[in-house]
């Protein structure tokens, strides 16, 4: 096993990885998975409590999803997807159709989420075009968010060590302060502050709409920008803001989609309608790569004329739709009707809310949040001044090392612990992570 390691670091590159670490912390080399367990090739397991990226829906090897690949893989497993079809793709679409908000009517499938996220950017913009309002070619974000790796995904999301070394490639966008209510744009406290914070969307909209395609948000959790939960009365607002103004809402629903919030969508909490939905990861509840944009008639009929007209939307992605991906996702879909997977999940999502809160005596833990079974614990040098730790002193990672030796994996973002818990989880494992993270951030306390 130590001779694959070696080939590991003599042939690979992995990602958000500073290479030079694996000398010291050599990967870990995975054999198997079942449930939410990772085991490696030593025989420990690891409690996956991020969802392997935060993809994995139902747990490992879920017999439902492996049976539903095989049977496809005898029929086939891939076609190009101009000029052909096929029913795995047809029938999802119809089922993503029926769980999402109800004027969602179009499904554009891609590859991964930021191909998702990239697919509605461009969407936008050329509805705009074909519209005849050619003026409209920025965009509006948040300046804690990420939207994913391509350039235009990278465009609007905020600067951050993920996207700084490629700014030059960067096309400009406009950003806003993030509702971040442990660290307040205007130094108040929620919820008396009656999200306050709105006021910078509110301003930018009403001084430049005239140029502005779409505002883009991830929908109540700015995952990778540090788990930062915001207030549903925000994102009710901003989407107020997007219809008063004439300009499309993006929701990046990537990360909180598929019942990683409790519903099935975030934006189900908000009872709000998007122009356009970007899903991925989950949505083949980790199995195989899969994207999909979901837009509304309205501005799927401005890009339906004839050829000679230009205004056919010119994107596409070799694994487009790829039916073993189609597959696996409507088995996902399938079993969250058949285990009733949104009600089965309520009573972890109420335990890991609680017994979070124990955190909060911890010198180190500045902030705690939750939603759904996404948890976080911003770690802090000062609980009164809210200090960070500097990048150099990584406490992230200690916490990260001290994890796998508990067999949980507790990767930071920054210096923010987290937990993006598979629905599969049950209450006797949730409380096992819990308490194994509480000893280990007790002792770095």
């Amino acid at each position: 096993m130590n001779n694959l390691i070696a080939k590991d670091r003599k042939y690979l590159w992995h990602p958000f990885t500073q290479m030079k670490d694996y000398k010291a912390y050599p990967p870990i080399l995975i054999e198997r998975a079942q449930g939410m367990k990772l085991f490696d090739t030593k025989g420990n397991f690891y409690y996956d409590t991020i969802s392997s990226w935060w993809c994995n829906i139902h747990g490992h090897n879920h017999p439902k999803i492996k049976a539903a690949i095989k049977k496809q893989l005898d029929l086939v497993e891939h076609v190009l997807f101009a000029g052909f079809t096929h029913s795995p793709a047809i029938f999802l679409a119809q089922e993503l159709l029926s769980v999402t908000p109800g004027n969602l009517s179009k499904v554009f499938f891609s590859d991964n989420g930021s191909t998702s996220v990239e697919v509605a950017l461009k969407m936008s913009l050329q509805y705009w075009r074909n519209r005849g309002k050619k003026n409209k070619q920025k965009f509006v974000s948040l300046d804690y968010a990420y939207h994913g790796d391509t350039v235009g995904a990278m465009s609007v999301s905020g600067k951050s060590l993920f996207n700084e070394p490629f700014s030059p490639l960067l096309f400009d966008t406009h950003k806003v302060a993030s509702p971040y209510c442990y660290r307040c744009p205007v130094g108040k406290n929620y919820p008396a502050c009656k999200v306050e914070c709105i006021k910078f969307l509110e301003r930018v909209l009403q001084k430049k709409h005239a140029e502005i395609c779409a505002l883009i948000l991830e929908p109540l959790v700015l995952a990778a920008g540090g788990m930062i939960i915001y207030p549903v009365e925000y994102l009710k607002k901003a989407a107020a803001l997007c219809t008063q103004y004439n300009i499309h809402l993006i929701l990046d629903e990537v990360a909180t989609g598929f019942g990683r919030t409790g519903k099935m969508f975030a934006c189900e909490h908000a009872s709000i309608t998007p122009d356009f939905m970007c899903l991925s990861k989950g949505i083949s509840a980790g199995y195989l790569p899969l994207g999909a944009t979901l837009t509304t008639e309205k501005i799927y009929n401005a890009f339906y004329a004839d050829y000679t007209a230009k205004k056919t939307f010119y994107h596409g992605h070799t694994y487009t739709a790829n039916p073993l991906a189609c597959a696996a996702a409507l088995a996902s879909l399938n079993i969250f009707k058949e285990e009733e997977t949104l009600k089965k999940i309520q009573p972890c999502i109420t335990l890991l809310r609680k017994d979070l809160q124990r955190f909060r005596a911890l010198n180190t833990v500045g902030n705690v949040r939750s939603l759904g079974l996404i948890g976080a614990l911003e770690l802090v040098k000062n609980k009164d001044t809210k200090d960070a730790f500097s990048f150099s002193q990584r406490i992230g990672m200690k916490v990260y090392k001290a994890g796998l030796k508990e067999h949980i994996v507790l990767r930071p973002l920054g210096n923010v612990i987290y937990f993006f818990l598979p629905l599969c989880i049950r209450e006797k494992e949730l409380k096992a992570i819990l308490d194994k993270a509480f000893k280990i951030i007790s002792k770095i306390s």
